[in-house]
């Protein structure tokens, strides 16, 4: 079936085949990256205390450890209420939710709390890398209601520019760039926290 759309004929319904042929058809031709001097944005600054700035003012909190064996006791404190807790780490006796690679998604729904291992942070925005090289579900950041990242002090970088040097020659497997807990705002300027997804963010530097 066919219809008219100010005055050209389409198909009602595009298969995802004839999408993807005109995509290639229709493809713009390839131009070269910018090269940025990346001079222009070097600074001497204090990348801990910058970063951990920037996650409060993205609306994360921090918790600084001088030794991560007292993390459990730190997260029981900030979590009281946390039931069902996922850890990935090995340094938190706290999971009692398990997963492994036959974990049905939709049966995390109900976690209350996740304990994940950060890669590296970003000290421009607070921003921190996480991968599924830690985290065998990759909606485990997004469906947990409260959600806590374990992050070396010492794996900090400046800028993104950094940072996307650091991941360049990764494995392209699952990962993004966190900062913050999850929020959204509307027209209205109605600032909306955990709207898809965790509710709160604690950055745990040890």
């Amino acid at each position: 079936m066919a219809i008219l759309i100010n005055g050209i004929k389409k198909d009602k319904v595009m298969s995802r085949a004839s999408i993807l042929k005109s995509i290639k058809e229709n493809k713009p031709a390839l131009i070269a990256l910018p090269v940025i001097d990346l001079t222009n944005f070097s600074e001497t600054l204090d990348l801990l205390e910058t970063f951990k700035n920037n996650v409060v003012l993205v609306g994360g909190n921090v918790l600084e450890l001088d030794q991560i064996k007292g993390l459990d006791i730190e997260l029981k404190k900030r979590y009281p209420k946390a039931q069902r807790i996922v850890s990935l780490i090995e340094e938190s006796a706290l999971g009692n939710v398990f997963l492994d690679e036959h974990t049905e998604p939709h049966n995390l729904e109900n976690v209350d709390l996740s304990i994940i291992k950060g890669e590296f942070g970003v000290a421009e925005n607070g921003a921190i890398w996480v991968s599924d090289k830690h985290f065998r579900i990759r909606i485990l950041p997004f469906i947990t209601n409260d959600l806590v990242i374990v992050l070396p002090k010492k794996e900090l970088c400046l800028h993104m520019h950094d940072a996307y040097k650091i991941i360049a020659n990764r494995e392209r497997s699952f990962g993004l760039f966190l900062s913050g807990p999850s929020k959204t705002a509307d027209i209205e300027q109605c600032l909306v926290i955990g709207a898809q997804g965790a509710m709160s963010l604690t950055v745990v530097l040890v």
